[in-house]
């Protein structure tokens, strides 16, 4: 019976030592949004980031930055200091790349950052297992822009005093972030390639990307002298185009508004003629690719190993880019 016990004792042990191992075996990825007050960081990318993880069978940890650089250092510190196996990190300013990089590399940590592209050239080049996942910031400027021209050609009405001049206002976003600038520079490129007259009445940046600041940048244009000569409402993303809309609404004037990400509060909008397009940022797929990319740099794999994604060969194969789609009324219900 002795010896039945201490072999019964001796697979426990056993037993336990094997739970612990594949315990330790499970990959941590420890994880920010540069803020929890962006519609679609907070809204798309970070409930999809939490589902993959749980499908994936990945601990997941995600933090808000709260819009400070700052406090994104020290998270990036805390996780490092926890044991993570990989970093995914939405910067807060795309300036600081060089800084979170540093950090990685120090710790020998895989980085993935993602959505907020470094804007210091070579920073990347840095070191061996950093990558990005996000998108071409021009191509939802290019997209967007060549949906206003099409529709602004084909509904002539739209041109208030009939000078064939384009008179627009701009809800730009972020200042400094690589998708607002060039969101900014190829929305109204567009109509200028078309041979388009343009005049801009105003341009509103948000730091946060806000529904309700561009409510009130809306209003006040309103109220200005020039507002009934706006023929047009340009906004980077959708959430400052609610607030654009929401102004419009209190004061009783409907003008076309064009957005970019393709929110579900957007698609209803489009179908019910209270917005005119938008671009499909396509969160779910960025968040995918991320913990794709984090889960195989953590095992020591090829990022790509197991996925359909590519890296882009003009970035020196270091970024994943997923394609932007424009929507509007003719297909705007496929996407909800």
């Amino acid at each position: 019976m002795k010896k039945i016990f201490t072999l019964v004792i001796a697979l426990l042990f056993v037993f336990t030592l094997v739970a612990c191992d594949e315990s330790d075996d499970t990959i941590t990825i420890g994880a920010n949004i540069y803020t929890f007050n962006d519609n679609f960081m907070n809204g798309v990318v970070r409930p999809e980031l939490e589902s993959y993880a749980k499908e994936k069978g990945v601990e997941l940890e995600v933090v808000d930055s709260e819009g400070s650089q700052a406090t994104l250092n020290n998270q990036v510190d805390t996780f490092i200091s926890k044991g993570v196996d990989v970093l995914a990190i939405n910067l807060v300013d795309p300036a600081a790349a060089p800084t979170i990089i540093a950090k990685a590399k120090e710790a020998d940590i895989p980085l993935i950052l993602f959505n907020k592209e470094s804007t210091i050239e070579g920073a990347m080049d840095e070191y061996d297992k950093v990558w990005y996942v996000g998108t071409d910031s021009a191509e939802a400027g290019i997209i967007q822009g060549e949906m206003m021209v099409e529709a602004w050609q084909a509904n002539t009405d739209w041109d208030l005093n009939s000078d064939g001049v384009l008179d627009y206002v701009l809800l730009k976003g972020e200042p400094g972030h690589p998708d607002a600038e060039a969101r900014t520079l190829e929305s109204v490129k567009a109509f200028t390639d078309a041979g388009i007259t343009v005049n801009e009445l105003g341009l509103q940046p948000s730091t946060t990307w806000s529904t309700q600041e561009a409510n009130d940048t809306m209003a006040a244009w309103l109220d200005t002298a020039w507002g009934g000569d706006i023929e047009l409402v340009i906004s980077n993303n959708d959430g400052m185009a609610f607030g654009a809309i929401q102004a419009m609404a209190s004061k009783g004037v409907s003008i076309p508004v064009f957005g970019v990400d393709a929110l579900e509060e957007a698609l209803a909008k489009i179908l019910s003629d209270d917005m005119n397009g938008t671009v499909l940022n396509d969160g779910v797929n960025q968040a995918r690719a991320t913990l794709d990319l984090a889960i195989n740099a953590a095992m020591g794999n090829d990022v790509l190993e197991g996925t359909d994604w590519v890296l882009d060969s003009a970035t020196g194969t270091k970024a994943v880019r997923v394609p932007y789609v424009a929507v509007d009324k003719d297909n705007a219900a496929d996407f909800q």
